[in-house]
């Protein structure tokens, strides 16, 4: 649920309220200088909260799979609910001090427009080490960490899997259908689903954070938006945004339940509508 509800909040804050209404309706009050701060740095705290709650869910998945003794100890609703907690506190302090680092970019009659970044982001050794770990840490750390769970859960599956289907075989004399392996296949599907999109739709943020940090490039010098970097860079972001509209999909396509509840709230409002006209 909390995957579905920051997914959700990603495509209302950085699709809808950004980019939408940033292409539509640039002059709306969204754009004057101290809300257009504030919009910027929440739309980093939720994507970056988006991006902490799936490597929270693939732990949780191979703490469940792989550490039957945590399991029980862990793997609670009562901790899932601590977990999603600590994560959104600690995105929004992280991502809070991006409100500093923009200025007007207009003043028209004494009103603020737009957000453009100051100078002193791109010159202060400080804010440079500060976007460093908050680079590292919503791209290059989600990243690996998933990347190195999965591999792990994969080889437990794989060795469990053989020595659970060699002791049934021992055991009846013949191969028959598993409930605890059709169980922990359905799991995996998820896990795999959602694990293997977001390493697939961030592989380009990934390869654009080294690329620019290595070459020490700008994205916006001269306002040249034809330059490769600055394609690779909206490619990426475009992908990013991509993932969080991808999931919902998965959740529907892999559990039952998301899909009973998705046909509830469809044949809902259609029953309203019954009623009245009976």
């Amino acid at each position: 649920m909390s995957m579905a509800v920051t997914d959700l909040l990603v495509m209302i804050s950085t699709v809808i309220l950004n980019r939408i209404v940033g292409i539509y309706f640039p002059l709306s009050f969204l754009f004057i200088t101290p809300i257009c701060s504030l919009c910027m740095a929440l739309n980093f705290a939720i994507m970056d909260s988006s991006v902490w709650i799936t490597v929270a869910f693939t732990f949780d998945r191979f703490m469940a799979i792989c550490c039957q003794k945590l399991k029980i100890k862990y793997c609670t609703a009562k901790t899932a609910v601590r977990v999603i907690g600590i994560v959104s506190t600690v995105s929004c302090l992280k991502n809070a001090f991006l409100y500093f680092i923009y200025k007007p970019l207009y003043i028209i009659n004494n009103i603020p427009w737009f957000c453009s970044i100051k100078l002193i982001f791109y010159t202060s050794p400080a804010w440079a080490a500060y976007d460093w770990i908050r680079s590292i840490s919503t791209s290059c750390l989600p990243f690996i960490l998933i990347l190195l769970l999965n591999a792990l859960t994969v080889k437990h599956i794989l060795v469990a899997s053989r020595v659970r289907r060699r002791l049934r075989a021992h055991s009846t004399g013949e191969m028959q259908s598993d409930p605890e392996m059709e169980k922990r296949r359905n799991s995996i599907v998820l896990l795999f689903c959602i694990s293997g999109s977001f390493i697939l739709l961030y592989l380009v943020i990934l390869i654009n954070f080294l690329y620019v940090r290595i070459a020490k490039l700008n994205y916006f010098s001269g306002s040249n938006f034809n330059k490769s970097n600055f394609i690779l860079d909206q490619s990426g972001y475009m992908l990013q945004l991509l993932s969080s509209c991808v999931n919902p999909f998965i959740y529907a396509g892999t559990q039952r339940k998301f899909r009973e509840e998705l046909k509830n709230g469809v044949k809902y409002p259609l029953s309203l509508v019954v009623k009245l006209f009976k």
